[in-house]
């Protein structure tokens, strides 16, 4: 038996047996020395330097793999010096590891989907699987993929070859063909927990969170003030743009897991808050912002003048709106393009947009503007209301100011300025304000609230002032658009399914906090330190994707104008299922094979130490080398910009698969793997062995099967 001696680690007495390694000794008593390069099958050779150490009496730090441990050693794993040196060696590493962990379009999503892996689905015809994978995050993709501003495509890498894919349509496509289908995705639900949970909104926030918490085993009730359930997407989206018969699909489906949907209940009116907080066991409230903001110009109070949110939501009521011929709309964005093109289909005969900037600062859809423009909508850019002229009471008349841009703001934007002394006068029947929305909390006193009048939460934990009480999107303040708004009820759910089971959410400090879908939660080390996690990325250059042959985006078929304007059957037709499929296949798959996607990103330790020692690999930053990835061998595929020269990969072809094939070639930030795999002999013993890719820590050779 070993001689057994005594060391200490940060405090705590620690065994081990004499020759052991600190590294050695820390592992047999749990406690984590960070390390990439070790491996306890092949001999110790310390590539990594994320291993050091501080030991009392020795003047340099040592590297934990490959120092041996005397008898009374006292270690230090977290000093000052020991984290300054970590932190270096783990910059150097990331300055030059070129590779998504996730991809752009996944990033770019409130929702944190995995655009790319649906997409890639329905290339492949998988439209139900689709489906299911979209249903993780999102249970609204057929509405959702009708009205999302996409900012996923914003971020989609096709557009460096020529367009981006139209992620959104292909969502809404793949989400039609499943629930048309003889059998539709049904997501199964966890054993029941017993716990009763309140939900106070019934728009897509709402009605998400309900969705997930079901999925988790509890029994979910909703309640809104509203005759029906969508919020925003039944009352404030036009039926042309979101058909209400596909909404309400959509609801069904979430009511068939259980969730009971109580409309027609106002909080502080039908019922009080005290009551909920009583009878359930967690709440939480997504109840949107209603109230139109004011445009803060004389003569507002006329009868005529009303908010866009309300205009729209009147209109799919049912209610009177009777807006004349003449309407003018002030604002620039969805809400604008939503009220103007539905004065149109009211039967108006003038339709005018004020908005105070360009065109080309508008935040609207750039294909909202296009299409109110086909429909006849005029637009007065660079003008904002200075005067609403009454008579009788009514409005006549908008005097607007002419505006031009000024010197840009802090963000870069032009400010718009008055132009002295023009001004032009428009005569209408209407003016709808679209230019934002706030709150109404009544029924809510008793919550904390923000300085804009939104309900206080913890922008971790989402727990507002009352124990229990939950909170998201626009009633927070933080849901400008639906996807975002879902995005925070999935997060939610976890968070409440915790509280539920007794977490008290200090874990949510850390700095990424994983639910089952692996996405990563924008979260902190302590209240300190408030960042988004490090991601690695793709280094892109001009002739990154020069050799894609270019595929022009498929044009979703549309109905013409004149036929358009005159009802709110749907605009969009649909894709065909060849266009569905031809549009996919289009997707670089952000690399996924030649540009190094990251398939082992849920179990990266590379990642994970480098959020947690906030790194900052900028400021090492060097040239970049741009290696392609390398698919020669059947089972393993090697992207050699993901690689940390760690020599992992080389020491377990030597000394466990007895090869011998695999070696450092180069100098400096030249030095890469080789041989390449190009040799039919090595490629037929590889192709068993698999043993340098199942070693790899970083996702630089990855098994295939």
């Amino acid at each position: 038996m070993s001689e057994q001696i005594k060391i200490t680690i940060d405090g705590r007495e620690c065994a081990g047996s004499k020759g052991d390694t600190i590294l050695e000794i820390a592992k047999k008593n749990g406690i984590e020395i960070p390390t990439l390069c070790y491996d306890e099958s092949v001999k110790i050779y310390g590539a990594c330097g994320l291993c050091t150490v501080e030991v009392e009496g020795v003047p340099k730090l040592l590297r934990a793999c490959a120092s041996v441990a005397s008898d009374g050693y006292k270690v230090s794993t977290r000093t000052r010096r020991v984290l300054s040196s970590r932190k270096i060696a783990l910059e150097l590493l990331m300055s030059e590891h070129s590779g998504d962990c996730r991809g752009p379009c996944s990033l770019n999503c409130p929702a944190g989907t995995d655009c790319q892996e649906y997409v890639k689905l329905i290339s492949q015809g998988r439209y139900r699987d689709a489906v299911e994978f979209i249903k993780k995050t999102n249970p609204f993709p057929a509405s959702i993929g009708r009205v999302c501003p996409h900012p996923c495509e914003t971020a989609c890498r096709r557009s460096s070859v020529e367009q981006p894919i139209s992620i959104a349509q292909l969502k809404y496509f793949a989400a039609d063909m499943d629930m048309n289908s003889k059998d539709p995705y049904v997501p199964k639900k966890a054993p029941s927990t017993g716990k009763k949970i309140a939900v106070i909104g019934g728009g897509p926030g709402g009605l998400s969170s309900a969705y997930f918490l079901a999925l988790k085993g509890h029994d979910v009730t909703v309640f809104e003030a509203m005759p029906e359930f969508g919020g925003m997407l039944r009352y404030g989206i036009p039926s042309y743009r979101l058909p209400k018969d596909i909404l309400s699909r959509e609801i069904d489906q979430i009511k068939a897991l259980g969730v009971t949907l109580r409309p027609n209940t106002r909080i502080g009116k039908d019922i009080a808050m005290d009551e909920i907080r009583s009878s359930f066991d967690a709440t939480l409230i997504s109840i949107g912002a209603w109230t139109s903001s004011s445009i803060r110009c004389k003569g507002e109070d006329l009868e005529g003048v009303i908010g866009g949110i309300d205009f729209l939501r009147r209109f799919h009521t049912g209610e009177d709106v009777g807006i004349g011929e003449k309407v003018a709309v002030v604002g620039g964005g969805n809400t604008a393009m939503d009220a103007c093109r539905s004065a149109v289909r009211a039967g108006a005969k003038e339709v005018y947009v004020i908005y105070r900037r360009t065109e080309a600062e508008m935040p609207a859809e750039e294909i909202e503007i296009k299409e109110a423009k086909e429909e006849g909508v005029t637009f007065k850019f660079l003008t904002n209301p200075d005067e609403i002229i009454g008579e009788n009471g009514k409005v006549k008349a908008v005097r607007l100011q002419i505006m031009k841009l000024g010197e840009p703001d802090a963000s870069g934007r032009r400010s718009p300025v008055p132009v002295e002394g023009k001004f032009e006068t428009l005569f209408v029947d209407t003016v709808i304000a679209a230019i934002g929305q706030q709150i109404n909390a009544v029924g809510f006193e008793s919550l904390e609230k923000t300085r804009k009048g939104a309900i206080q939460t913890d922008t971790r934990t989402f727990r507002t002032s009352e124990e229990g009480v939950f909170a998201i999107g626009d009633a927070v303040g933080r849901g400008a658009i639906a996807i975002a708004a879902i995005g925070q009820a999935h997060k939610a759910a976890v968070v409440i399914d915790d509280y539920l089971n007794g977490k008290d959410g200090a874990e949510y400090r850390n700095f990424a906090v994983k639910d089952e879908t692996y996405n990563y939660w924008w979260g902190y080390i302590d209240d300190s330190i408030r960042r988004k996690p490090f991601l690695s990325k793709l280094v892109v250059k001009d002739d990154t994707f020069s050799d894609r042959e270019k595929a022009p985006r498929q044009v979703m078929p549309c109905r013409t104008p004149e036929e358009r304007r005159r009802d709110f059957n749907e605009v969009n037709l649909g894709f065909t299922e060849e266009q569905a499929l031809t549009e996919a296949k289009r997707c670089l798959e952000c690399g996924c094979h030649d540009y190094g996607l990251c398939r082992d990103f849920a179990d990266c330790k590379l990642i994970r130490y480098a959020n947690f020692y906030d790194i900052d690999p900028d400021r090492v930053a060097g040239e970049v080398l741009d290696r392609k990835t390398e698919k020669t061998l059947v089972e393993i595929e090697r992207t050699q910009n993901k690689c940390i020269l760690c020599g992992l990969c080389v020491r377990v072809c030597d000394e466990i698969a007895k090869q011998g094939i695999l070696g450092l070639v180069g100098r400096g930030f030249n030095t890469v793997i080789k041989p390449e795999f190009n040799d039919p002999k090595t490629i037929a013993v590889c192709k068993d062995c698999l043993k340098c890719a199942e070693a790899c820590p970083t996702g630089a050779l990855k098994i295939l099967k």
